[in-house]
């Protein structure tokens, strides 16, 4: 009976056709998991948790330890590295305090892993059942690798802590938060193709005007403005909003290597560009909101709206509370959502275009 069903010639086309509502919903689950593994890596960073894993094992590293005397040996690989002697004082750490910071670094990593396994699996079922429209599987593939390339990039950014460091270099922290934040844009853009491709039968995938273009490039600036302050503990350098400890420009800056090394590493100038930026950016996105209506998205440019009022809202209320954990920590999570709102009103106004051009 099976070999009479595979031999049917109707069953193996049925096998063979393109499933790009499913890929859609696939890939779009993969986003709200990289959207997961965002937040929590934000988390990690706030609660100094980055370094509390020394060793990547990718297979045995899975399971937390599971005795005390794994714990007790785990505890001491850590307490061999430069940040616990800062972050411990002259106290030291206790068992439990540092299973609360491993924690957050194992959830962070474990969520990682759910990734590589929550596309990998998929995609080869996909493949196998040629199920991935025409010209998907590049994008599929390269977003697959991407985000094996982000593992590794998180290994290499957890490296530069352990050794004559107390913390990870912020460069490293801002490639790894914006390879990350490609992955969720890159998901979300090639999921709205497919679902347009299902719902018109037409393979017409959007394209990237200049002015979006332009709008993701200054986003993607504050970004990576914002993971430098996260990386350089800049937000903790003055608590006032809108001056900086009650100038426009903050006093501390250090020009004595020039400018391009004070823009690059120092916390003052740094906090300042981030602030004011911001500013540049909103400005840009109200322009492109109005494109994004004017394109028929009319609830795209309210979610763009509705997250970057919030976006500002939470920015302030991490200055002012000192960078409390909270309001930190949502900062980070609405600016992925803002990338998200930015990326639909993207795809909404390129979509109109090359129905335009066509």
């Amino acid at each position: 009976m099976t070999t009479a069903v595979l031999s049917n010639p109707a069953t193996r086309i049925a096998a063979s056709t393109p499933r790009p509502a499913a890929i859609a919903r696939w890939l779009l689950v993969i986003a709200g998991l990289v959207f997961a593994m965002v937040v929590v890596g934000g988390i990690t960073r706030l609660t100094e948790s980055g370094l509390s894993i020394t060793e990547w094992k990718p297979i045995s590293g899975t399971f937390p330890p599971l005795s005390h005397g794994d714990w007790l040996a785990e505890f001491a690989r850590y307490q061999a590295t430069p940040q616990y002697r800062q972050v411990s004082g002259p106290a030291g750490m206790s068992l439990g305090d540092f299973q609360f910071i491993y924690f957050w670094e194992w959830v962070h990593r474990l969520i990682g892993r759910l990734i590589g396994v929550a596309f990998a699996l998929p995609l080869l079922w996909f493949a196998v059942r040629r199920a991935i429209p025409k010209g998907y599987g590049w994008r599929l593939a390269a977003l697959f690798a991407l985000g094996g390339f982000q593992g590794a990039l998180g290994w290499y950014m957890v490296q530069s802590g352990l050794v004559n460091r107390t913390e990870v270099s912020h460069f490293r922290l801002s490639a790894h938060l914006l390879s990350a934040l490609l992955i969720f844009a890159g998901c979300i853009w090639t999921a709205l193709d497919l679902r347009s491709l299902a719902a018109t039968g037409q393979n017409r995938p959007a394209r990237l005007n200049g002015f979006s273009l332009a709008t993701l490039a200054a986003l993607a600036v504050q970004i990576l403005f914002g993971a430098w302050v996260a990386g350089l503990r800049a937000g903790q350098v003055a608590n006032t909003w809108p001056l900086m400890n009650d100038r426009l420009v903050p006093e501390g800056i250090d020009w004595s290597n020039g400018v391009l090394f004070a823009l690059t590493h120092d916390p003052y100038l740094i906090h300042f560009v981030h602030r004011w930026w911001a500013w540049g950016v909103v400005v840009v996105l109200v322009l492109f909101a109005r494109r994004v209506k004017r394109a028929g998205g009319r609830r795209a440019s309210i979610a763009i709206h509705s997250t970057f009022g919030t976006q500002i809202l939470l920015g302030i209320a991490t200055v002012m509370s000192g960078v409390g954990i909270v309001f930190a920590a949502s900062h980070q999570a609405v600016g992925a959502l803002l990338l998200a709102a930015t990326v639909w009103g993207a795809h909404i106004v390129g979509r109109n275009a090359k129905k335009s051009a066509g």
